[in-house]
């Protein structure tokens, strides 16, 4: 699917897809998205490209030399996007060349951060004066909503301390597993950010008309380190939540291992004197004794209570 904008004055604009006459918007278009295309939508942007269109490998390269690159098509950068499917947060590659004055995005995936774009495009929100400021403007949306995704996540963290630090843990498994998830975000986040830096550092440096932006530049710069120090934070709380629930349930572990142990050992000296007089000797002085019995029961119980004694007397129960 191919869906076109241009600039009405400084207001970016979808052309109404009224008609597929694919020229005629090409030549308004100030950007294109392309989501999944057909084979004839692939023809139309090599042509317009004048070279092959990258494929998925191609976007998911993880060279530096691969992601960001200046070809005779012009200025390519191949940005991480978070994308949410199923209820599930992955990555993903967008490519994103800047020809001329167009903007083209070639995408596999629906993501969030083109869809809030899209609808701010549509309700006339969004203010650009060229393709390269588009650009820079999709970043800017996408650092804020990495940054909503942080602040989501510290919110969730607060909670699942909250239960961590309380005085009964009920259910420190599952809480482990959603650590887990929220490192596994957490990490995703921070991995966009970096990568969001670098696409920055290199437009700066390789589009001249990037210089008209210097402030826009530096205040996404500045965000993107300040969120880069909230996920070492975020890193932080995370593992210290994981050590302390590793360590109660330790500790929990311990306490069966020394209940079962101290029931050993106080169970042993009954065991041994049922086993004593277990035995089948034919001269057992006891067995011919008429409170033989009792003797023996009195002495299995004076032989448990004895070490169960000497446990509590040293605080050991």
């Amino acid at each position: 699917m191919l869906d076109f904008f241009t600039l009405k004055g400084t207001l970016l604009s979808e052309i109404e897809p009224t008609a597929p006459d694919y020229n005629s918007k090409i030549a308004q278009a100030v950007w294109i998205d392309s989501l999944t295309p057909n084979q004839d939508e692939k023809n139309i942007l090599q042509r317009m490209l004048k070279d092959l269109i990258p494929d998925a490998d191609d976007v998911d390269d993880i060279e530096d030399s691969a992601r960001r690159f200046i070809g005779q098509t012009g200025i390519h950068v191949h940005s991480l996007f978070l994308s949410n499917v199923a209820d599930k947060t992955e990555t993903v590659s967008v490519a994103c060349i800047l020809q001329n004055d167009k903007l083209i995005t070639i995408r596999d995936d629906k993501i969030a951060d083109f869809r809030l774009f899209r609808l701010r495009a549509k309700r006339g929100q969004i203010s650009c004066n060229s393709a390269a400021e588009i650009l820079l403007t999709l970043m800017e949306q996408k650092v804020e909503n990495l940054a909503d995704y942080l602040e989501d996540q510290h919110r969730q963290l607060e909670e699942v301390s909250t239960l961590v630090l309380s005085e009964n843990i009920d259910n420190p498994e599952e809480m482990i597993y959603s650590l887990a998830e929220a490192e596994d975000l957490t990490g995703k986040i921070r991995l966009c950010l970096m990568d969001t830096q670098r696409d920055i550092s290199f437009l700066q440096r390789h589009s001249k008309e990037m210089h008209e932006y210097h402030d826009t530049y530096r205040e996404i710069v500045r965000d993107i380190d300040t969120l880069l120090s909230h996920t070492t934070f975020l890193f932080d709380k995370i593992n210290f939540l994981m050590s302390f629930l590793q360590g109660y349930i330790n500790i929990e572990q311990s306490k069966i291992v020394k209940i079962f142990s101290i029931a050993a050992v106080v169970f042993m000296p009954p065991t041994l004197v049922a086993s004593i007089y277990g035995m089948n000797f034919e001269f057992m002085p006891e067995l011919k004794m008429a409170l033989g019995y009792p003797m023996a029961l009195g002495l299995m119980v004076l032989a448990g209570f004895a070490p169960y004694w000497y446990f509590k007397k040293k605080g050991w129960l």
